[in-house]
């Protein structure tokens, strides 16, 4: 099964002055250091939030490619957990922790007293993690529920074809609704190619988040579906390097953590809530909530504020588990499993098969070719802003 990180380097742009990004330190005996402030701070009207809540008493699990905790900005705030992908990098390595370490410090932006829970379940090493066995995202959403994670982080998912249901995995997401962990995860950056689908964000009950450019409207890579919950900013968001300092990132990554980051605050605000009442409380407060959910941004942006204070008295949960009546799998009427797609009329698409494979093996190839020099010019652009 394919997962990669997505998120690609930007241009400098869009800042505006830091916040603080106090805490009492567990792991080490310095406090983070302040995190550079992007357009995100006023768009998710963070300044009324943090006069609220901060995310005091809350862990945030990071399911990604690796925190590194020695930096400055997640000094004293990262406990590292287990690393399911065993590819031989170690932290310190360039290729560990790139993307991980990056949404680590997103999440602490918008909750500077929360706690991170790093679990690696994805490498930066290739964009491709073909794996056997129980998937590395159960895996990873079951360690997070057994260590405390209040919130879970997936800033993961399939790119270009997109990606397959896994019935662990959506066992794996029941188990965190019964014990009442809210799960966000990235919608996906392929708005402006295949505009696949991809999970853990199409499963049933994750919070699954677009990106907001700074006028307020999709980014143009945001992946348009209509299991798009809400959108939070995703352009130019300045994040932690894995190496030291600071670059401006792009991708529906970065608006998952900061999302994951407000749901931070809701559940520091009230501990009591369910992953229901969150989904409820993001959706009722997001910036077109009377208008109704669009697929190109959900029910639109995260107003941090008004989610927080909508935490204190929160609407009913009516949700509830109950028993399967029926076969053991959900299945279409003519009983092709969900997990399954029913089979094809071999005699109806035989003739021009192999022509149309090799069709689109070339513009696969086209399109990987471009989006390759696409990302290294970014982050070009982005390194020459840093350094001017």
């Amino acid at each position: 099964m394919r997962r990669t990180a997505v998120a690609v380097a930007a241009s400098l742009i869009g800042l505006t002055a830091s916040a603080s990004a106090s805490g009492t330190a567990t792991a080490a005996p310095r406090a983070a250091e302040t995190v550079p402030q992007s357009w995100e701070y006023s768009a998710l009207n963070l300044a009324q939030a943090h006069r609220a809540a901060q995310g005091e008493g809350v862990t945030v699990a990071v399911l990604d490619s690796g925190v590194e905790a020695g930096h400055p900005a997640l000094a004293g705030k990262v406990t590292t957990g287990p690393d399911y992908v065993e590819d031989g990098l170690q932290p310190g390595d360039p290729k560990w922790g790139d993307h991980g370490t990056a949404m680590a410090s997103d999440v602490l932006k918008v909750a500077p007293k929360a706690e991170i829970l790093s679990i690696r379940i994805t490498s930066d090493k290739d964009e491709d993690g073909f794996y056997r066995g129980t998937s590395r995202i159960a895996r990873g959403i079951d360690y997070a529920i057994e260590h405390g994670a209040d919130v879970i982080s997936m800033s993961i998912g399939g790119e270009l074809l997109g990606d397959s249901y896994d019935e662990d995995e959506a066992d794996a997401l029941g188990r965190a609704a019964q014990a009442g962990v809210p799960v966000l995860a990235s919608a996906g950056n392929s708005g402006d190619e295949f505009n696949d689908a991809q999970y853990p964000a199409g499963y049933p009950g994750v919070i699954a988040v677009a990106a907001l450019q700074q006028s307020g409207t999709r980014a143009e890579f945001s992946t348009v579906r209509t299991y798009n919950s809400v959108a939070a900013p995703g352009v130019a968001i300045m994040s932690a390097k894995n190496t030291g300092g600071y670059e401006a990132i792009n991708g529906t990554s970065p608006a998952t953590a900061l999302s994951a980051g407000v749901v931070a605050l809701m559940k520091s605000a009230n501990g009591d809530l369910t992953s229901a009442q969150v989904r409820s409380i993001l959706t009722r407060t997001a910036r077109h909530a009377s208008s109704g959910p669009s697929p190109l941004d959900g029910y639109g942006m995260i107003d941090a504020a008004a989610a927080v204070e909508s935490s204190a008295k929160p609407p009913a949960d009516r949700t509830e588990p109950i028993a399967h009546k029926g076969k053991e799998h959900l299945a279409t009427p003519d009983g092709t499993p969900k997990t399954q797609h029913p089979p094809l009329d071999t005699e109806l698409v035989a003739i021009g098969g192999a022509a149309a494979a090799v069709g689109l093996v070339m513009v696969i190839g086209a399109l990987l070719s471009a989006r390759a020099a696409r990302r290294r010019g970014t982050r070009a652009r982005a390194q020459q802003a840093g350094q001017g």
